[in-house]
């Protein structure tokens, strides 16, 4: 049978959702809109952090408050990722090169922004803006300072429309590199501080996206950041329905179905993750032949997906240094008792285990536990994985061995 011609696929594994395909998280944007985007809007600056684990979709959250922002309420936003920022240099410089892509949707607003910023602007052609990045690795020194970053956004303001834009929102995400630099949190520190105390504050929705670890971690080297963000999102995996909305919808873009049996199983081995659940929905996009999603399409994907995951998500900082196969048999099975939850006890694995595996127990905690996968637990004889995508990704990896083999 000749494979139906597929057009453009609704997933984006490792990107934030479209805003068209978004799905669920309604409290979460609903609090981020109200009481961040509505109260920027009538003049009071606004700081949050949205904290979740690794690929539950805090960089979505944050991309569809802006754009709710700037569509629904004047706002302009300039979404920054610091990724590799070791100082405040390069998190100037990661805000510069942001603030140069901000306004794509507005093309008048995109085109003030880049006279304005003309000097950081390389050749311009139908593929995009390309970079001057010695001239922003330059001037970045010049701006690592709250108030010399406050004044560079007022600036923005004033370009775009002055005071009829009615603020800025600036997302500040992939952070965990940062955070363990004490100028980091001195600098968010000063910046909600000394636009507090301005004589005209900049009416600024600040919006920080990482794990909870890292908001401590901040919090721990500059304890008076614990008082700074006015609200703090905590995000959960997505609810079986929402998640099946997600699929659902996505595919119905794309003019394909999916069955009721197809669409459990999708949400179930998702696990409510939305980066698993791209890769698991791009994997059946170009599975199924027929127009159709069906059970075998959905068993294909998490075996596709399942190797994807690995490469993209967990094999540079996990499997790739455990060697052995006792250990990572073990790893699989821990990961096949639940994989939701992300604590296990040890008392529940030794009765799954073979006589060689648990001569090697105690030995691969230990090890599992200085490679930071897992930490210690609450209770005695209980761990936790640290990365729920890494519990995840081996539970796939052993329904991949099993329906393999069967």
């Amino acid at each position: 049978m000749a494979q139906l011609e597929k057009g453009r696929s609704p997933f984006y594994p490792g990107q934030p959702v479209s805003r068209e395909l978004f799905t669920g998280r309604e409290n979460e944007i609903q609090k981020l809109i109200t009481r961040g985007v509505g109260q920027v809007a009538a003049g009071k600056p606004v700081a949050a952090f949205i904290q979740g684990e690794f690929g539950i979709g805090k960089s979505s959250i944050a991309n569809m408050v802006g754009a709710v922002a700037e569509d629904s309420h004047g706002m302009h936003c300039i979404h920054a990722y610091l990724g590799g920022a070791k100082d405040l240099a390069d998190v100037a410089r990661m805000i510069l090169e942001a603030t140069v892509k901000s306004g794509a949707l507005h093309p008048s607003r995109s085109q003030s922004i880049r006279t304005l910023l003309a000097k950081y602007v390389g050749k311009q052609s139908l593929f995009g803006v390309t970079l001057d990045l010695t001239a922003l690795k330059a001037d970045a020194p010049q701006l690592a300072s709250a108030s010399a970053i406050l004044s560079f956004l007022s600036e923005v303001r004033t370009r775009l429309g002055g005071l009829d834009l009615r603020g800025v929102v600036l997302i500040l995400d992939e952070i965990n590199g940062i955070t363990s630099n004490p100028a980091f949190a001195h600098f968010i520190k000063g910046v909600v501080d000394e636009n507090a105390m301005s004589a005209s504050p900049l009416p600024l929705f600040l919006i920080l996206c990482g794990v909870e670890e890292r908001r401590r971690e901040m919090i721990d080297l500059h304890p008076p950041l614990d008082r700074v963000f006015d609200l703090v999102i905590d995000i959960e995996e997505m609810p079986e329905q929402d998640t099946k909305n997600f699929f659902d919808h996505a595919f119905q873009s794309v003019g394909m179905s999916v069955l009721p049996s197809a669409l459990t199983k999708l949400a179930f081995y998702s696990a409510g993750l939305p980066k698993v659940m791209h890769s698991i929905g791009e994997a059946a996009f170009w599975a199924e032949q027929d127009g159709v999603v069906d059970d075998k399409d959905v068993t294909r994907a998490v075996i596709a997906a399942a190797d994807d995951i690995g490469k993209k998500f967990v094999d540079q900082q996990v499997l790739k240094t455990v060697r052995s196969k006792l250990y990572l048999s073990t790893l699989e099975k821990i990961a096949e008792i639940d994989p939701i939850e992300l604590t296990f006890k040890k008392s529940d694995v030794v009765p799954l285990l073979t006589q060689e595996e648990k001569k090697t127990f105690d030995n691969f905690l230990q090890k599992m536990k200085q490679l930071g996968v897992i930490r210690s637990g609450v209770g005695q004889g209980e761990y936790a994985f640290v990365v729920r995508m890494v519990r995840v990704y081996l539970w796939l990896q052993r329904l991949k061995s099993t329906e393999s083999s069967s």
